[in-house]
């Protein structure tokens, strides 16, 4: 590592601390050439699979599309701000540890839907409405009925 003051790459670790529940560590350094003393974390590079459109086009995996998809779904529903960040955290983390480097696109929509069903029931209908592309209210209709079945199994 080199010392953000004078450049030099000879730096000692102080001390070493995990951080962000044990997502990163924290690490005190001293520049054994000019003395100072300086702060650096350390967290897991964890790539994203890229993803293949229904189309057949590839396009990198983006964060802030499912988090807009996600919180539309969830728009008026009684779900905080964290139960939200949590739910992408568990889509994400699903996504990642299948090991694809690539992915079809539908994979997403399904553990979205996934997290909507454990999350809110309405939010799941509104995004499954879209997400399978509803064409009439018998199709409402058949989705609340195998929800209400499968909540009636739990």
């Amino acid at each position: 590592m080199h010392c953000p003051f004078c450049s030099a790459d000879d730096t000692k670790v102080i001390d070493s601390r995990l951080v962000a529940d044990g997502d990163a560590v924290r690490r005190r350094r001293e520049c054994q050439v000019c003395g100072e003393r300086f702060t650096t974390f350390e967290t897991a590079e964890l790539v994203m699979p890229r993803l293949i459109k229904r189309d057949g086009t590839h396009e990198p995996f983006d964060d802030e599309k499912l988090k807009v998809s996600l919180t539309k779904a969830l728009e008026k529903r009684p779900v905080s701000v964290d139960q939200i960040e949590t739910a992408l955290g568990h889509i994400k983390h699903r996504l990642r540890s299948t090991g694809e480097r690539e992915l079809p696109s539908l994979r997403v929509g399904e553990e979205v839907m996934a997290e909507l069903r454990q999350l809110d029931p309405v939010a799941y209908v509104r995004f499954a409405s879209v997400y399978r592309d509803f064409q009439d209210v018998s199709e409402f209709t058949e989705e609340i009925q195998k929800l209400s079945t499968d909540n009636e199994r739990s």
